[in-house]
């Protein structure tokens, strides 16, 4: 015997099973939510099967060069913010990296100095290690250069910061030249993970950025190559530049510390200027 629901139960079941449904990706969604907030930075485009594209690891080489070019100009003593994190911070009226110290200064025949240092302003004790650092190294050379008599020293300090997926990077640029010593360019970065409260190395954020590591070492061994044979070429007519050791151990990842992360470009930098007087660095861009 067939027995037909009447319409009117019909209808009920199909308007339980859509509530069902919507009730079941309301908490998937909490879910996922939840996990990305406390947990751990997952693709949520790549989990429903929509993807904006991943700039990272697919620039072509003119926008690299692009991009080494403009270097210079990207220290704007300023922090960019794509989600304002103030429980994280040491003074919530303060941005999360500030301007600490701004001095602009000439003595005739002494110095010359224009510095703005900043102050990372986090609430852990990495970052009061951090700004010890950034102190001992930027601060103590301007108070020496402050100091000196007819030593005819230039000295400018910069920085720029950015906070992209709970990742704050910051990266610090200090010029010097001292009388007749060559000039030196001094690089410093600092990386933190203010989801996880701890440092983060540049193989964790190849992870996060999906970008293979045996990639980025063949990559950055091709820069090193690169720049050491144009060295080649250079000393050839007489020009006195910066050797790269190739087979040196400063460029295996593990120990390739200075990095800057942005929304859509990954700095890796080698600035030689940091062990010696030079202004010579190379700039492996993902």
């Amino acid at each position: 015997m067939n027995v037909q629901l009447p319409e009117k139960n019909k209808i009920e079941k199909n308007q339980l099973m859509i509530y069902i449904s919507i009730a079941l990706i309301c908490v998937i969604s909490i879910v996922i939510a939840f996990y990305v907030q406390f947990f751990a930075r997952i693709d949520i485009g790549g989990l429903i099967g929509f993807s904006q594209g991943n700039e990272f690891g697919n620039k072509t080489d003119e926008q690299i060069e692009i991009i080494k070019a403009d270097f210079d100009n990207i220290f704007t003593n300023s922090i960019t913010v794509q989600n304002e994190n103030n429980n994280k911070k040491e003074d919530s009226t303060k941005e999360m990296v500030y301007t600490n110290i701004q001095r602009k200064e000439s003595k005739l025949n002494s110095y010359d100095i224009e510095v703005n240092i900043p102050y990372i302003n986090v609430d852990s004790d990495i970052a009061k290690q951090y700004n010890k650092e950034i102190q001992d190294i930027f601060v103590t050379k301007m108070d020496s250069i402050l100091a000196s008599q007819n030593e005819n020293i230039i000295y400018t300090v910069e920085y720029v910061a950015n906070v992209q997926d709970d990742i704050l990077s910051v990266i610090i640029k200090s010029n010097l030249k001292e009388g007749a010593s060559a000039q030196r360019v001094i690089i410093q970065t600092y990386n933190y993970d203010l989801r996880n409260n701890k440092e983060i190395s540049l193989e964790e954020v190849l992870s996060i950025r999906k970008l293979n590591k045996d990639n980025v070492k063949d990559k950055i061994i091709s820069e090193i190559e690169i720049q050491q044979k144009n060295v080649e070429e250079l000393r050839k007519l007489g020009y006195n530049i910066y050797s790269r050791d190739i087979s040196s151990q400063m460029y295996n990842l593990e120990n390739s510390k200075e990095f800057y992360l942005t929304e859509k470009t990954l700095y890796i930098i080698y600035a030689y200027g940091n062990q010696t007087f030079t202004s010579e660095m190379d700039l492996v861009i993902f």
